[in-house]
């Protein structure tokens, strides 16, 4: 357990030094907030929309513009990158699960994210916009939730590069991740403006456990145990197929020979 304690520590370490882009993430970040805001403040200024109202929608907004980067939407090529060069082998051999190794960084990095990409972002809009803060009791579920959200987010985006074993290039499927991440996890609107028939569609892929679900934590839309229960199962299946998928993966590597 200490190598993927300094595991998450390195992977804090790591992201703590690119702080020009951190800086420029944070800044985008907020431009294209206010852009989102101009849009969906325009759209429930006439009138709630399935409960979002002025201050529920600047806080969908700036919350999910800073959770965006904790959680990770897209697609990372670390592994992807690492599986076309060979390298992977090297890490194969080191003392550790690979799959529980990457998962501390991505801790680290998330834990970094909080500070930088997080709360700045949902400090701006609360100054600036009107903003629905939970009651105190929901902080510590709404933290919960996150870590799930971030958890979920690594295994899908474990198993997207763990294709790189087989395809050798996995941008295609990164691709079609992506378009369908924006769409399902809540970011593009939120899910409850979806039709009806469809709600029960969107809810039940591991999307919507990444970003809708800490939001609607956040903003307290009926208990939050539901939201919970659906994340931690998705953080179980993904993190269960990465490990079939994982031991398939090595047998592949020594096949081709590395």
């Amino acid at each position: 357990m200490r190598a993927y304690v300094f595991l998450a520590l390195a992977g804090f370490r790591r992201y703590s030094t690119y702080r020009q882009a951190m800086v420029a993430g944070m800044a985008t970040n907020v431009a294209f907030g206010l852009l989102r805001m101009a849009v969906l403040v325009a759209a429930v200024a006439q009138g709630a929309i399935a409960g979002y109202d002025v201050a529920a929608t600047a806080t969908y907004v700036w919350l999910g513009q800073g959770l965006m980067a904790v959680v990770v939407l897209w697609g990372d090529k670390h592994l992807a990158d690492r599986v076309r060069s060979g390298d992977v082998v090297v890490d194969l051999y080191r003392p550790w699960h690979l799959q529980l190794a990457l998962f501390a960084e991505d801790v680290g990095r998330a834990g970094y994210a909080v500070v930088v990409r997080l709360a700045p972002p949902v400090a701006f809009g609360a100054l600036l916009f009107p903003f629905r803060w939970p009651s105190v009791g929901t902080v510590p579920v709404f933290v919960v939730s996150v870590a799930l959200a971030v958890t979920v987010s690594f295994g899908m985006r474990f198993l997207l590069n763990a294709t790189t074993f087989w395809l050798l290039d996995n941008r295609g499927v990164q691709a079609v991740y992506t378009s369908f991440t924006w769409l399902f996890c809540g970011l593009a609107v939120p899910l409850a403006f979806f039709p009806e028939w469809a709600l029960p569609i969107v809810w039940s892929t591991p999307f919507a456990a990444m970003l809708q679900a800490p939001i609607d934590v956040f903003l307290e839309r009926g208990s939050p145990w539901p939201f919970l229960a659906g994340q931690a199962f998705w953080a179980v299946v993904v993190f269960a197929v990465g490990h079939l998928v994982l031991n398939r993966a090595v047998r592949k590597v020594v096949v081709q020979g590395g």
